[in-house]
């Protein structure tokens, strides 16, 4: 390995074309019907694989005039994600608002716990019910799937608290079923890498500040530069932590060099290769195992 990177999952975006057709045209459909009995939705809407997916199925269900699709932004939100939503927003006609949130005004989410999510999503439903409210629409609704159930989601608890649907979830429709529906409609999306927000790129603990955030999302536009898809910069301080999903590692190894030289350029002084790679949940991973039952 050249260079002076410390080597200290697969990729999300599966083939569409392995999920089952008739599977995928029963789920559709069952989520058409759910959309029509909401009569009207505000849609939670960050430019990712979900949402984008069911902000175009309810306009194309319920018409334009009964749906909105509102963007919370703030530090933390990805500007390449920003960028996705609204290319969206445009070419599907999505009626779409965008909201300043400031969740970083709160110390409980500042401070970085494992409940972080919490807090941001409680402003961002809260927000998004007056929206709905003063717009007369009946019900707000999120992007998560089926297979968000299975992971540590705080942000799900808030949801439940703010009344907020999930449509994707109620009808059972996972990521690779959602994507391969994407790709049937000709979604951009389809196939896009997650791109939560910046604050999960720090361990639970670490204060989250809009100069870590700006760090974090400087060196990850580097690293896309170089030509990676799909990875993380998790920050540790004085050191960055790279995870690229393991289709790219030996391409990282054989860059490590200019790797180094892209992520130091945003203020780390050291850059170490996770040769795990990247993985779905991998910021949750030191925490307990809740078992229910």
């Amino acid at each position: 390995m050249e260079g002076d990177v410390a080597v200290a999952v697969d990729s999300t975006a599966e083939d569409p074309t392995l999920a089952d057709a008739a599977t995928l045209r029963a789920k559709r459909e069952r989520l058409a019907e759910l959309l029509r009995e909401l009569g009207s939705v505000c849609i939670g809407y960050s430019g990712g694989v979900d949402s984008v997916f069911l902000a175009c199925v309810a306009v194309e269900v319920l018409g334009p005039e009964r749906v909105l699709a509102v963007t919370g932004r703030s530090e933390s939100y990805p500007r390449v994600q920003r960028e996705m939503a609204l290319e969206c927003v445009r070419r599907f006609g999505i009626p779409h608002l965008e909201i300043e949130t400031h969740e970083l005004a709160d110390p409980r989410y500042a401070a970085n716990p494992s409940d972080r999510c919490y807090y941001c999503k409680t402003e961002l439903w809260a927000r998004l019910k007056a929206v709905a409210a003063e717009r007369g629409l009946a019900a707000v609704v999120d992007g998560s799937n089926a297979d968000d159930a299975g992971d540590w989601r705080p942000g799900m608890a808030a949801a439940r608290e703010h009344g907020v649907r999930s449509p994707l979830l109620e009808v059972g429709l996972t990521k690779r079923e959602i994507r391969a529906l994407s790709a049937q409609m000709g979604l951009p999306t389809w196939n896009q890498p997650s791109a939560p927000c910046l604050a999960s790129r720090l361990p639970y603990g670490l204060a989250v500040t809009p100069e870590r955030l700006r760090q974090v999302e400087a060196a990850e536009d580097a690293v896309r530069e170089l030509g990676f898809r799909e990875f993380r910069v998790r920050h540790h301080g004085d050191a960055a932590r790279l995870e690229i999903a393991p289709a790219e590692l030996p391409r990282a190894l054989d860059r490590a060099s200019a790797l180094a030289a892209a992520v130091r350029a945003a203020g780390f002084r050291r850059v170490l290769l996770d040769v795990q790679g990247y993985r779905r949940g991998a910021l949750n991973e030191g925490l307990p195992v809740l078992r229910v039952g």
